[in-house]
């Protein structure tokens, strides 16, 4: 088609040429040359023109497809949203029968929230009452405390140690206050350590105690005494017996008992702690059937 138009323009164009003179034929070279410009610059902006609309249908499609998952996202967010929201509704008017229920207390539910109140304030007075009686026992030992160390003020403190753990009364006398070397022997020393234990235990009629032997960890060599129990054993009832029938103490209120060397206070290894661990151990006992019957008649 466009060879036949260009054949057309030229047959036109000798036929002009062959009847016009050279000025006009030279005006009309030139409008020609400037219409085939124009119609080559027209082509080229069509060819752009196609290009663009190929583009823009590309990114609309893409665009559509990117919109479509876009909605199809939200639909199953809302159909969730929607399922939520309907258990939520029916969880809320649940909870609303149940408030219902829970306002209408009668008059037997009212008098057993009442008894529970009161039975809540006899428990916390009786709690009260426990802690005022314990309050009392630790002053009681602090005042047992502070008479064995009026008693024992003269002698060696190195020797002698009384304290109190968790209500209980300690008192440590080392074993060469009381003993010759590995002997179950008393020392000269030894009933005016006792005795001055005993006048104030004298004092507490009420209190039991229990009296241990402890020993450190070397073998026992000495005739007579099989090993370190039985020396921790002999030390002990040798103590109690002391105090039974040189100073009066009730034979009821007291307890002998031989730990060997397996209760220490210091390590072992070095001759120090062995010299600690040497001793004979008074503890003041708990009154535990006084407590259990503060229990039982505050129940």
């Amino acid at each position: 088609m466009k060879s036949k138009i260009y054949l057309l323009m030229a047959m036109g164009s000798l036929a002009i040429f062959s009847c016009v003179s050279p000025k006009k034929l030279e005006e009309e070279k030139a409008k020609y040359t400037e219409l085939s410009g124009n119609y080559l610059a027209l082509q080229a902006k069509y060819r752009d023109l196609q290009d663009e609309l190929k583009r823009c249908q590309n990114e609309s499609t893409a665009r559509i497809s990117d919109l479509t998952t876009r909605k199809a996202a939200l639909e199953s967010q809302i159909a969730d949203m929607t399922k939520q929201i309907d258990y939520l509704k029916q969880n809320n008017n649940t909870v609303l029968n149940q408030l219902k229920d829970l306002s209408v207390v009668t008059g037997a539910q009212a008098e057993s929230i009442k008894k529970s109140l009161d039975n809540i304030g006899a428990k916390d007075m009786y709690i009260r009452d426990l802690q005022g009686s314990i309050a009392r026992k630790d002053s009681l030992n602090m005042a047992l405390v502070m008479n064995l160390k009026g008693a024992i003020g003269n002698l060696d403190d190195k020797d002698i140690n009384i304290k109190v753990d968790k209500g209980v009364v300690y008192v440590d006398i080392s074993d060469k206050l009381l003993f010759k070397s590995g002997s179950y022997e008393v020392t000269d020393r030894a009933k005016e350590v006792l005795g001055k234990v005993a006048k104030v235990l004298n004092n507490q009629p009420e209190i039991e105690f229990q009296v241990e032997g402890h020993t450190d960890s070397v073998p026992i060599k000495s005739p007579g005494i099989l090993d370190n129990w039985d020396l921790s054993v002999k030390r002990a009832t040798t103590v109690v017996r002391i105090l039974q029938d040189t100073y009066g103490l009730d034979p009821k209120r007291m307890t002998a008992a031989g730990r060997s060397q397996y209760v220490p206070l210091a390590d072992n290894g070095t001759p120090e702690g062995r010299a600690a661990n040497r001793r004979t151990r008074i503890v003041i006992l708990p009154q535990l059937d006084q407590f259990f019957k503060l229990l039982e008649t505050k129940k």
